[in-house]
């Protein structure tokens, strides 16, 4: 019996690049100095000049553009070996992660800083739906034998 072709890592692959694009947006206005327009009123004026927009100096921005960077590697590998369980693990626990900075960045933004920003909330969306393509993708490869987990 041959494998089903699977689709699911080309769909990580296609919202890694929405979060590439807006983190290179974010990446790039920030190089130049630049506040990038927003449609919320002063909200990401407020949350990009923050002092909570950058951690150890380095702007939240350029750490999502690392984090889109290495997701679109490990989309790819997964095209290439979707059933790796390797990989699958790695995909689950490396949105889990970027899931759970999101969220925490969000927090910040309503909580601390009293401002949302739309490119940041729409990276937590991105992040968001990375997230639950790799747990789709995780349940639809598992092997007969792994239905348990």
């Amino acid at each position: 019996m041959q494998d089903k072709p699977v689709a699911t890592p080309y769909w990580l692959i296609a919202a890694t690049f929405v979060g590439l694009g807006d983190t290179l947006f974010l990446s790039y206005n920030h190089l130049l100095g630049i506040v990038p327009g927003c449609s919320i009123i002063r909200g990401c004026e407020v949350v990009l000049t923050s002092k909570y927009s950058m951690v150890f100096g380095v702007p939240f921005a350029y750490l999502g553009l690392i984090f889109y960077a290495y997701m679109l590697g490990l989309g790819i590998m997964l095209a290439i070996d979707p059933r790796s369980l390797g990989l699958r693990v790695g995909a689950l626990i490396y949105t889990a992660i970027g899931l759970l900075c999101s969220i925490g960045f969000e927090s910040l933004q309503i909580f601390v800083i009293g401002a949302i920003c739309q490119y940041c909330l729409l990276s937590a969306i991105t992040t968001l739906a990375l997230f639950s393509i790799a747990v789709w993708h995780f349940r639809l490869t598992k092997s007969p034998h792994q239905r348990r987990l």
